[in-house]
């Protein structure tokens, strides 16, 4: 039973800074790509960052210089998103995901005022 669990969500100022984690279980995560994407009211799905297997990050325009994404090193069981510089558009529900596949968490919400 695959599982992606995402924590770290919650209410920040502008310009405040919050970490994201995701843990997964279920199937063979160190062979994957994994993700994160946003979604906020009223606008598109948007792809934030993602890391391959082999630990290189990749970002969207939007988030460059600001968001940092990770995997443990050790197990290889957990994805992270470092959230720095954080502005009022960064607000939405953030998803981990394993890269082209169907698996994703539940979300987290991200608020930022």
């Amino acid at each position: 039973h695959v599982q992606l669990v995402e924590s770290g969500g919650g209410s920040v100022q502008a310009g405040g800074s919050l970490r994201l984690s995701c843990a997964a279980s279920g199937y063979t995560y160190s062979s994957y790509c994994m993700g994160w994407f946003r979604q906020a009211p009223g606008k598109e799905r948007e792809g934030v960052a993602a890391i391959d297997s082999d630990g290189a990050p990749t970002y969207a325009d939007s988030v460059k210089g600001r968001f940092t994404i990770s995997r443990d090193n050790a197990n290889k069981s957990t994805v992270y998103l470092q959230m720095n510089s954080l502005t009022i558009d960064d607000t939405g529900v953030y998803y981990c995901a394993a890269c082209g596949t169907a698996y994703q968490g539940q979300g987290t919400q991200v608020t930022v005022s």
